[in-house]
């Protein structure tokens, strides 16, 4: 990494002031975004949110599975809606921690609300969705119908003229 003093120089602003603070404050915004990306994890306003779930999606041709990790995340803490074509995944971390020895007292808690819609590809039938949770993996299959089985059609790509 490199450093410039010029990033850090003074700034005028608008209204003819000058902010001394500007260049630094753009500069510690970068170094924030390059060191969470990646991690799931957002600031706002300088405050951590709660960390986003990673999703992989998967289509075959019977079926299209979502399959979410959701670490530290309790089962009765998730709910699986599909709704239309949008399929729902929500719920809530809660987690608490203590220790307690001879010559200090820790106690964490830490929370947050996640949310996740993805578009299912074709029309499903909500009876036939199932959803699994083990060790803090979530995978929701949601079987294809007959006609979106049908509807794929290889192309044949010819080589140019």
């Amino acid at each position: 990494m490199t450093w410039s003093l010029q990033r850090f120089s003074p700034r005028k602003q608008g209204n003819g002031e000058v902010d001394i603070f500007q260049g630094l404050r753009q500069e510690m915004d970068r170094l924030f975004d390059d060191f969470t990306r990646g991690t799931g994890w957002h600031f706002e306003a300088g405050l951590p949110t709660a960390p986003s779930m990673r999703l992989d999606v998967a289509e075959t041709d019977d079926a299209f599975s979502v399959t979410a990790e959701l670490p530290g995340v309790d089962e009765k803490d998730v709910e699986v809606m599909l709704a239309d074509d949008m399929l729902t995944i929500r719920g809530e971390k809660k987690q608490e921690r203590e220790e307690k020895k001879k010559d200090y007292h820790l106690q964490e808690r830490s929370w947050g609300a996640f949310e996740r819609r993805i578009m299912v590809p074709f029309h499903a039938d909500p009876a036939k969705v199932a959803a699994t949770f083990k060790q803090g993996v979530l995978t929701v299959t949601v079987p294809k119908p007959a006609e979106a089985r049908t509807q794929i059609k290889k192309i044949e790509v010819k080589p140019g003229a």
